[in-house]
């Protein structure tokens, strides 16, 4: 790697989760690691290291949010204390968070205080309201979304990924008729296995929930680069952070513009932090020339 070299650190969203993972991360810098889960442990009222082994715990929002966080703020203090420069950081959806906690916008503990909120919470709100989410390859946004809005129903783009891929969210009905009409369009779709649609108006009631939560905690400006699922670019105002915190629940993830705005702002080196590597694929197809890989 060059010396001109821009980093960014990427940290992935709930989809990375698997069981077993971090297990490799506490074995090679134990200390790190050891402190992070029995801090998460203490915050959440159960033992979050066995969540990571256990399949069928992380298959629920309010367990696998901070296990996935936990391991990916571990594998970014790893790579930042054997001297990996990082001079900005992006997350997908849940990925937000360790973001932010790696940045300094929040302690270690707020953070997992937040996440403890926002699992059980969009876990509710997925309870209650049955929706779903497809995954949308070989089509357009401008497709995606005037398919979307000729559906009848709830049914709207919720995670901008990449330049091969777009997920849709919403009612169960609406999505299905959408995902049909894109597949006749020639596009390749998939039902996804989510509790819920995530990112549209059916996590309302998550929103107001963390709105009124987040407006407990202290934010404070990042020491490094910030860049937000909300604008798709660098976030530079902090002054309503609680508001924007809510916001994010409800609105589409804008990765794709993210990853757009970064190399626009010179970064040529992207490093995901663990676990999975579903970030490093999504620059790879929206990107040309730069670098990526997983921790």
């Amino acid at each position: 790697m060059s010396d001109n070299q821009k980093t960014v650190f990427l940290f992935p969203g709930q989809g990375s989760a698997y069981a077993g993972m971090g297990q490799d991360i506490l074995q090679k810098a134990h200390d790190i690691a050891k402190s992070v889960f029995e801090t998460a442990s203490e915050i959440l009222g159960y033992n979050l290291f066995h969540v990571t082994e256990n399949a069928e715990k992380l298959a629920h929002t309010r367990y696998a949010q901070p296990a996935i966080a936990a391991v990916s703020v571990i594998s970014a203090k790893i790579r930042q204390q054997r001297g990996e420069t990082c001079e900005a950081v992006a997350g997908h959806s849940l990925g937000e968070y360790p973001a932010m906690q790696f940045s300094g916008i929040i302690t270690l503990e707020g953070m997992f205080e937040l996440l403890k909120i926002r699992g059980e919470a969009m876990e509710s709100a997925a309870e209650a309201q049955k929706g779903v989410m497809y995954a949308v390859m070989g089509a357009d946004i401008f497709t995606i979304e005037k398919i979307c809005a000729d559906t009848p129903g709830l049914v709207v783009p919720a995670n901008f990924n990449s330049a091969a891929q777009t997920v849709i969210a919403g009612l169960s009905e609406p999505c299905e008729t959408a995902a049909q009409k894109l597949s006749a369009e020639g596009a390749k779709t998939i039902k996804l296995a989510v509790a819920g649609a995530f990112h549209t108006e059916l996590m309302k009631s998550a929103a107001d929930t963390m709105l009124e939560a987040a407006k407990r905690f202290t934010f404070k400006t990042p020491e490094i680069p910030f860049y937000s699922n909300l604008t798709g670019a660098r976030l530079y105002d902090f002054s309503d952070f609680a508001q924007k915190i809510a916001d994010h629940i409800t609105s589409p993830v804008r990765f794709k513009q993210e990853l757009e705005s970064l190399y626009s702002d010179g970064f040529t080196n992207y490093l995901e932090a663990a676990p999975g590597k579903v970030l490093t694929g999504c620059v790879k197809k929206t990107l040309k020339g730069v670098e990526a890989k997983s921790f």
